[in-house]
Order: structure tokens, then sequence, then C-alpha cells
């Protein structure tokens, strides 16, 4: 008899609707603008392919320590968007901060900027996107700012406001929305 990972089905079962079928079902708020697209690209990293929640954010220049303040706060299933600017000069999360993420109960870290320690995250049970990579770390003098609206990819993002992201892309909504 096959042996099943039971871990991978948990992963699979706390998945997010597929962003295709948001958009189908919810054409009318894509025409409004209550949902968007994010147009940036990011690369797929962490065990969690597909994920959603309500966003957290933070704006920051190549400083992760409000990151780190954040990601050591409950997750309970929120996603923390962290605008760097689109900076790819350093890192701004790396498999320390994946491995907070992860137990503090966070389901997904979008940066727009660049991680590192990819091998660590990719083993962390949390979504995670990004521009890219680098092995240098950033500054840790504290500066940024905390649950502001963020711009990335041409959308303007709010906290609270909710994030969906797969394989096809990152949606973010207004609010929470169903494929019925």
């Amino acid at each position: 008899m096959p042996t099943v990972d039971i871990s991978l089905l948990a992963v699979e079962s706390m998945a997010a609707p597929a962003t295709a079928d948001i958009c189908d079902a919810n054409a009318a708020h894509v025409t409004s603008g209550d949902l968007r697209v994010l147009q940036q690209k990011f690369k797929i990293y962490g065990q969690r392919r597909a994920f959603s929640g309500p966003i957290v954010t933070v704006k920051v220049f190549e400083d992760n320590v409000l990151v780190r303040q954040l990601l050591e706060s409950q997750g309970e299933g929120r996603v923390l968007v962290i605008d760097g600017n689109g900076s790819r000069r350093c890192a701004l999360l790396g498999g320390n901060l994946g491995q907070v993420a992860q137990s503090m109960g966070w389901a997904g870290v979008v940066v727009n900027g660049c991680i590192r320690d990819v091998d660590e995250i990719n083993n962390c049970d949390v979504g995670v996107r990004a521009l890219g990579t680098n092995p240098l770390k950033s500054n840790k003098k504290g500066l940024g700012e905390k649950h502001v609206p963020v711009h990335i990819g041409g959308t303007l993002i709010h906290e609270g406001e909710w994030l969906y992201a797969d394989s096809d892309g990152i949606l973010v909504s207004k609010f929470e929305l169903s494929v019925e």
C-alpha cells in the first residue's frame, strides 16, 4: 500500500482558491478595481505554492528590523507585504525569518525586493514571493513604516485588504472573495 505524506496533504488543504477562478468568479470586482492583479513579476519560494489572507504592510529600504518585528507577532493566517522599493542590493528576508513566519502562523510573505537562504525558505511551510535573491543581509537600523499603504507593481495596497497568490500570479482585493 502506498504511503501518503500527511505534511503535503496539510499544505494542499490550506491552499487558496486558484487566482484564475477568483478572477472568473469576480469579474465585476476586476472591472470596478476592487480586485487587482499585481503586475510585478515575483518568483515563487516556500512550501506553500498557493496562499491567501488579510494583508499587513511594511515599507522599508534595505533594512529588515521592522520586518522581523511584524513576523514575530502572531500571523493568524495573514500575509505580510513588504515594500522594499524593489531594491535588489540586499535581502529583506532569510531562512531565520522564514522559520519565524512559519512558527508564528503567517500564511505568506510578499517581498518587493530580495530574499536569501533560499533552500531554508523552501523548507518552510509558508508562501513566499520575491523579486529574486541576494546573499547580502540588510541593514539593521529600524528605519521604515509599518501599517501604511504601499505601492507595488503598479498597485496601491492597503493593510486589511486580501491577497491571493498561486503559480499564475498575485491578486489584491479590497475584501475577502469567494469563487462561488
